[in-house]
């Protein structure tokens, strides 16, 4: 028979650690930055009097998802072309020396979203453009984005009740096999 309190007094300390770095950088008040890239693209287009020519454009979307606002998002470039900011907001455009310029957004709330689109013409190309994100707190975290489909309401219900049924499983399991390793140690114990 396992002695539940010995199991219990082993196993939380170990629990508590393993799960602390998590709880905390879920849980706690900071900023979080994302940002992702939205589309590349390139228009042929011909004016009035014939001529042709080539504009490229691409936008960069950042996101804070933390639960404090992050404070002078910048928005580093090797080349700054004509750009637009939606929805908009305050900001300064600086220069960097050495470097380029940089866009400034003094504030990015919890949960806001911002899309800056960019136009430029060749031999400008969006590698030119963008030399990263980030604020006061910190560098913005990069997100590769793929298209995909969203999956109905019942089925992402269906996977969250089998990913905590599954979870509820291991823990039973992993006290289970506890409880089996204190039976073991006391039945040895008691040989000896």
């Amino acid at each position: 028979m396992a002695d539940w309190q010995i199991l219990t007094s082993l196993a939380a300390p170990t629990l508590a650690l393993l799960l602390k770095p998590w709880i905390n950088r879920r849980f706690e008040n900071r900023p979080v930055l994302l940002s992702h890239w939205g589309h590349v693209s390139s228009f042929n287009y011909q004016q009035s009097d014939g001529t042709t020519g080539v504009v490229n454009t691409h936008s960069v979307v950042i996101r804070n998802a933390g639960r404090r606002a992050a404070t002078n998002v910048r928005l580093s470039h090797k080349v700054l072309p004509d750009f637009n900011i939606f929805p908009p907001v305050e900001y300064q455009v600086k220069d960097v020396p050495n470097s380029g310029p940089d866009i400034v957004i003094p504030t990015l709330v919890p949960d806001q979203h911002l899309t800056i689109s960019y136009l430029y013409f060749p031999p400008v190309t969006y590698a030119d453009v963008n030399a990263g994100v980030r604020s006061d707190e910190g560098f913005a975290t990069q997100i590769p984005v793929l298209l995909q489909p969203e999956h109905p309401k019942w089925r992402r219900v269906v996977e969250r009740m089998l990913i905590f049924l599954g979870i509820v499983s291991l823990i039973y399991g992993l006290l289970e096999f506890g409880s089996f390793i204190t039976a073991a140690v006391s039945s040895a114990g008691g040989r000896t």
